[in-house]
Parts: structure tokens; sequence; C-alpha cells
């Protein structure tokens, strides 16, 4: 059974102590033998990834790999796939902007995860923020595009991100640098639900914050795609995060105060973040551009992250709280009876820039040095 929000706190120490043993046995002995490059390009060639496919051309110990890989999730459903679809359907262009900024700000807010980012070649230096979109955005790219839940493209994808992983761990662990009694797994478990509740749950909560209308049923699409995203990564089913949108969020907010602190490596993460997209925005908008992410984090989580402090997000809060879904019984995101308050969502309009930049943004991000798919890792550089 996937976790609880009253299971949560003993499943997740556990889950801090593991990594993904079948992809980490795979990628040891690719480092080993000098085949990282050689199956970084096969990449280019895996675009679906679906059960008894024929995986003749690869080498035998990726076919062996990606044969077992391929099952779908224990309990997933054409009703989840469809709901899934009508979430994006409705709101693919503004998500993919808010996952690809306030959810990757949002990782950086795990001191483990920032610290594991930083250290991890080019995805912690200057380069870094737009490596780590593009490592990033055909995930996102594709969890929105038609059929990528039934034709296999979006199970590809997250698979190849299931490999960078697997190549960070033992590019960590063959370092000899690594602090496990600290740390715990590089890239372990825990990271990767962590990561699910932060791209799925915590870019809701963003929606809601930011006066973006989500229904019920939407939400419910969106948590099962992040479902089954997570399920893609690794992760065995005990902890993969519930389908239901209400279990998640409860199971994330009694989590979320234990794990996000101010570290000096979200703070550098977040800035390096920051200075890539300003390029992408039109003459002055940077600062309502910002205000947009700190209302989204709200101020708790935008002062960890080191955002700075905005007139404009104070004075566009108690507009965009307005205009948005507020739940009179206190029942989490979509919990309780609703009403709504006529007036202008002050974030509207620069939700559909910030999208149209971020456009560009991923497009430069997946262009640059022809780096359109996820690409395991040969080598760390620590940039600390």
């Amino acid at each position: 059974m996937p976790l609880t929000a009253g299971s949560i706190a003993p499943e997740l120490e556990a889950a801090n102590q593991v990594g993904d043993p079948d992809a980490d046995a795979l990628v040891s002995d690719l480092l080993d033998n000098g085949e990282v490059d050689g199956v970084n390009a096969l990449f280019r060639t895996i675009g679906t990834l679906k059960p008894h496919q024929d995986l003749s051309r690869l080498p035998e110990r990726l076919r062996a790999f990606l044969d077992e890989a391929s099952a779908p999730p224990p309990d997933w459903s054409d009703a989840d796939v469809k709901a899934a679809e009508g979430f994006f359907a409705r709101h693919h262009g503004e998500v993919s902007m808010l996952q690809g900024t306030v959810g990757l700000i949002g990782t950086y807010l795990s001191p483990t995860g920032a610290f594991t980012l930083r250290s991890t070649g080019r995805l912690g230096g200057v380069e870094g923020p737009g490596r780590r979109l593009s490592q990033s955005s055909r995930l996102f790219l594709d969890m929105g595009n038609k059929d990528a839940m039934r034709d296999g493209t979006l199970a590809a994808s997250v698979t190849k991100v299931r490999l960078v992983h697997a190549s960070v761990r033992q590019l960590h662990k063959k370092s000899g640098e690594w602090d496990y009694e600290k740390w715990g797994e590089p890239v372990s478990q825990k990271y990767t639900t962590g990561a699910a509740c932060v791209f799925s749950t915590q870019i809701l909560q963003a929606m809601k914050h930011l006066g973006l209308d989500v229904s019920r049923e939407d939400a419910h699409g969106f948590v099962c795609a992040w479902h089954y995203v997570n399920h893609y990564l690794g992760a065995p089913e005990k902890w993969l995060i519930p389908k239901d949108a209400d279990e998640t969020e409860r199971m994330w907010n009694a989590e979320r105060d234990k794990e996000w602190q101010k570290s000096d490596d979200g703070v550098f993460m977040t800035q390096q973040a920051v200075k890539f997209y300003e390029q992408f925005l039109p003459p002055g908008a940077s600062d309502a551009f910002l205000a947009m992410i700190r209302v989204a984090l709200t101020d708790t989580y935008a002062d960890m992250a080191g955002l700075p402090k905005s007139l404009l997000a104070e004075a566009g809060k108690p507009l965009a709280a307005g205009h948005g879904v507020v739940s009179s019984l206190g029942g989490g995101l979509f919990g309780g009876a609703a009403e709504k308050t006529v007036g202008v969502n002050p974030y509207k309009d620069l939700i559909g820039v910030a999208s149209k930049a971020f456009n560009g943004a991923e497009r430069y991000a997946l262009t640059h040095e022809q780096d359109d798919q996820p690409q395991m890792h040969q080598e760390l550089h620590d940039n600390r």
C-alpha cells in the first residue's frame, strides 16, 4: 500500500537509507566498464517504454532492466489516466511553468537535495539551472502530452531520469566523500517521494495561493500523474505517494517543516535559478515574476530560499486570495464548503507572461548543447 499521513514518519526514515538496487547495479556496471556514453546515446533511441515491447537492439543488461521497469503501477487504471489527462488539458502551460520554477526551488529547500545537486557536476555550477531544467523539462512537457501515459513516452522519460539518479548515487559512492551517516543514501527513496510531493501537492497549493482555480477532480488527476511518475522513478509500492489528493496533502503538510530548512546550498541554487529565469523575461517583468514565485511559495518558504522580499507580493496577496477558492471549513485545498470572492487576480496576466517566458527557458535548456534527453553523469565536480 502507498504511504499515508499516519505512517509517513517511520517509513521516510527507512526510505532515507535506500537507493534503487536494480538501477544502481546496472549503472555501477556501466560506469566500471566505461559504457555510460554509449547508453546515453541509446537514450535518444528509446522513445517509448511499454510492457512486452521489442528491445532486442539494446545490450542485454539494459534490455533486462527496461523490461522489468516497464510494468505500470500495481493499482493503475484507465480512470487514473483520464483524470490526469483532464488536469493537463486545462492546466498544462501554467503547471509546467510552476513546476520548473516553484517546484525546482522547492527541491532546493531540502538541505540534502541542495547539497546533492550542488555537488553533482554542472547541475550545481554556473550552468546548473539550465542543466537542471533540461533534465526535468522533458518530464514536465511529456506529462501533458496527448497519450503520454498510454503510449509509454512518459514512462520512457521518467525511467531515464531514474538512471540519472542512479548515476548520482554511484558517483558519490565511488568518490568516497559522501557522509552516509549525516545524509543517508544519495537521492534516496525518501528524496524521490519528497520530490513527488513537491511537484504535485506543493504545486497545487501554489496554484491556490496565486488564485488559480483547480477542481477536486483535476487535483486528483494531477496527483495520479505524480503517483505514476513516482513509480517509474523506481519507488517501491509502499513508498509511492497516494493517488488521493487530500491524503497526499495531509502527508506533505505533516512532514514539510521537518524537511525544508534554509541552507547555504539551497540559497545558492535558488539564486542561480533566478538569474537563469530572468534572462528570458520581458523588460521590467523581473520584480513581478519574483513576486509571483514568492506568493506561490508563501513568505515562510520564500525566506528559506533566500528570495528577496517584494512590495508587489505584499500588495497582490489579498487580491489573489480573494479571487481564489477558500475553504470555509478548513478542510484542505479542496475540502469543505467553498465560496468565491469576485475580484481581479493580479497574477493572471503575469502567469501568462511567465508561462511564455518559461517556454523560452525550456527550449533553451533542451537545445543548449543538444541536451534534450536526461543524461547520466560520469563524474562529480564540487562547486561549493
